[in-house]
């Protein structure tokens, strides 16, 4: 995996844009919420981002993933090496994150972005 592969999972979910956060992180949002925040320029790229509240602790009992650093109070998870996640894995992670996301926007903001 590479962040190039992340970028492509992320942007084929409709209504995905992209920007830069506290200088260095590549972050993915819907409606203006990050659901996924990269960190490109680190070696390896490590990624976070949110999971299901019955999949948190589950996760974070693993080699794999830790809580995100000021995120873990809402459930997301970070991955030191985004080698460690097979690819099949990210797209089910960047999905599941994008949609538990999109459900917390405003009813409005949803219509007009057709989710």
């Amino acid at each position: 995996m590479t962040i190039e592969d992340i970028q492509t999972i992320c942007l084929e979910l409709k209504g995905v844009t992209e920007d830069i956060k506290w200088e260095d992180h590549l972050c993915f949002n819907i409606g203006g919420k990050m659901f996924l925040v990269t960190s490109p320029d680190n070696v390896p790229v490590s990624v976070s981002f949110k999971v299901p509240d019955e999949e948190f602790e589950e996760l974070i009992a693993t080699d794999i993933f830790t809580p995100a650093q000021y995120l873990a109070r809402y459930k997301w998870v970070y991955v030191d090496d985004i080698r460690k996640v097979s690819k099949a894995e990210w797209e089910r992670f960047a999905r599941q994150s994008y949609a538990l996301v999109a459900a917390k926007l405003p009813a409005k903001l949803r219509r007009e972005l057709a989710l």
